[in-house]
């Protein structure tokens, strides 16, 4: 007899969504010039030299890196965030490196000790992987709207996360309405951490961080914000990330990461140094970014489209004013691949997200495709 997990993964997670995309992938890869995968944000440009030289220097690292890093990494880290996000006194307690943002997400509420009667709020329309972290550890995740309004702390509350610049939606919380959450959190003793992921790569908006002195009032109770080099320095496939805030939360979960192992090889170590100490790259890659937006967003508009929020990210939020998946299926006949806008919550269910992560040839196809 087979034995048996209390509770089978079907009953404890949602569906993992990409799956039920695979037959308009087939559809669209059914064209005769291709498929134009628009679907995932996943980076297909050249990771830079230097950090792949950086990468190769430190090759030969036969021991176990450490889980809280070299120091020259902590020096980059508070180093970036001092110079990038504006944080200032930030010192080596106050920084973490993790295995890749999504881990983090996922696994951050059992890290943190939460269980059932615990709850993790999120946006409506998000990254599904909040859900996910809140399921894992039998926490109830519940969506807001504005937490200020809609959530209730002493329902049980624990952690709130914020994400700004919004995946999918692209939208960008600005400095006011930051501060407005961080004091109301604070004031009812609930975790605040912000997935900044996307805050190098405004378009309309220059995004903030909750790190600002501005909007935490320079001290780093209570917050915590997550940052990833997947998408400024074409990392993914290298999983390089860090958290930067509340020491004592860092603390906490410094110790509980020791005991699980997950530390960040020392060759990747090496590399998010290099990566964090140069902004010439990140430059030359909001470029290219930019001018395929440009072009993509200026194809759908004119083909009847409608952009909404859109002002950072990697993505165009975009509607038809018809069901989500109607639009994935016309567009797969064209040969374009998209993510639907219900993969984020059904607020988004007459919305796809477009990626802008093709190559300038993949583009252009979309581009003419459309035109």
């Amino acid at each position: 007899m087979s034995p048996t997990v209390s509770a089978p993964v079907s009953s404890r997670l949602p569906v993992f969504p990409w799956d039920r995309l695979e037959p308009y992938k087939a559809t669209a890869s059914a064209h005769p010039d291709g498929i134009v995968d628009l679907s995932v944000g996943t980076p297909v440009d050249p990771v830079p030299a230097l950090i792949q030289e950086a990468l190769v220097a430190a090759a030969d690292s036969p021991g176990y890196p450490t889980v809280w890093g070299t120091k020259e990494l902590r020096d980059a880290l508070t180093g970036w965030c001092g110079r990038r996000l504006g944080a200032v006194g930030l010192a080596h307690e106050n920084v973490l490196p993790v295995v890749g943002s999504k881990e983090l997400v996922a696994w951050l509420p059992t890290q943190l000790g939460l269980g059932a009667g615990d709850v993790v709020a999120y946006p409506r329309l998000a990254y599904p992987t909040y859900e996910v972290g809140a399921r894992l550890c039998g926490a109830t995740p519940v969506v807001y709207d504005d937490p200020v309004v809609d959530l209730d702390p002493a329902a049980g509350l624990k952690l709130l996360w914020l994400n700004s610049p919004s995946n999918p939606t692209g939208r960008v919380l600005g400095k006011d309405e930051l501060t407005r959450i961080v004091a109301w959190a604070r004031e009812h003793g609930v975790l605040v951490f912000s997935d900044e992921c996307y805050l190098e790569l405004g378009w309309e908006a220059d995004p903030v961080s909750v790190l600002h002195p501005d909007v935490c009032g320079g001290s780093y109770e209570g917050i915590v914000a997550v940052h990833s080099l997947s998408k400024r320095s074409n990392l993914a496939g290298y999983r390089a990330a860090f958290i930067a805030g509340d020491a004592a939360v860092l603390g906490e979960l410094l110790q509980i990461r020791k005991h699980g192992g997950m530390m960040t090889a020392a060759p990747v170590q090496a590399a998010t140094v290099a990566a964090l100490g140069d902004d010439a790259h990140v430059a030359e890659q909001r470029e290219r970014y930019a001018a395929r937006r440009a072009a993509l967003r200026t194809a759908l508009e004119a083909h009847g489209f409608r952009v909404e929020h859109s002002e950072a990210s990697l993505y165009l939020w975009v509607t038809r004013d018809e069901p989500c998946w109607d639009t994935v299926a016309y567009l797969a006949e064209k040969g374009i691949l998209v993510a639907p806008g219900d993969f984020y919550g059904e607020a988004g269910e007459r919305f796809v997200r477009v990626a802008f992560t093709a190559t300038d040839e993949r583009v252009e196809a979309a581009v003419k495709r459309l035109g």
